[in-house]
């Protein structure tokens, strides 16, 4: 399956005005890292993609620091940098002509934040015909609060995944999908229909 490790916005704001706190920052970028130089070292082409917002735009403004790459990534190589201006690296940017010129049909996704650009990204490429992958420990996000009401970032977190695994792509610690690249090995997946059986107790 020739896949692409998708990179999202593993940039400084993430540090600073939108800290991610769940699963660690550290960790993450650690294991974002991990992913990257796993993937060069298989041949699996990378892309970097960077939120972009109008010079003038305060969070994300290009040229602002909180629109530059995270160090943990921005001395590492890639293969090609996608900036987009809407959550989906698919819409917009032209990613999906560039993977298909490749035969790539597998994206493995990492970066930030879970259920914004990650969400976004891994739902538009399982609706285009991808098998999608998600790193779950190369990924985080942060805890939100508005009139609907408030979640911890562990919340958001977790039930992303819970619904990411039921159909939209098979969900992987860093050092699982690391061994997947060596052995060939299918990740498991999961549909609704099972998920919700498995939850009521009847598988």
């Amino acid at each position: 399956m020739p896949r692409a490790l998708i990179v999202i916005d593993v940039q400084n704001a993430y540090a600073a005005e939108l800290p991610i706190e769940y699963p660690p920052l550290a960790q993450t970028l650690h294991n974002v890292g991990r992913a990257m130089d796993a993937a060069q070292a298989a041949g699996v082409p990378i892309v970097m993609v960077q939120q972009a917002a109008p010079a003038s735009a305060g969070l994300f403004g290009t040229g602002s620091p909180s629109w530059r790459l995270h160090e943990a990534v921005a001395h590492r190589p890639h293969d090609h940098l996608v900036q987009k201006r809407l959550p989906s690296a698919l819409a917009g940017t032209g990613l999906g002509d560039w993977l298909r010129a490749r035969g790539i049909d597998t994206l493995t996704v990492a970066g930030y934040m879970t259920q914004n650009c990650d969400d976004a990204t891994v739902k538009q490429a399982a609706h285009e015909g991808y098998a999608v992958e998600f790193l779950s420990d190369a990924s985080g996000t942060l805890p939100l609060a508005n009139r609907a009401g408030s979640a911890s970032a562990e919340e958001i977190h977790r039930v992303t995944l819970v619904v990411m695994q039921s159909g939209f792509a098979a969900v992987l610690r860093t050092e699982e999908w690391v061994e997947t690249l060596a052995s060939g090995a299918a990740p498991e997946r999961d549909d609704i229909l099972t998920s919700n059986r498995r939850a009521r107790g009847l598988v």
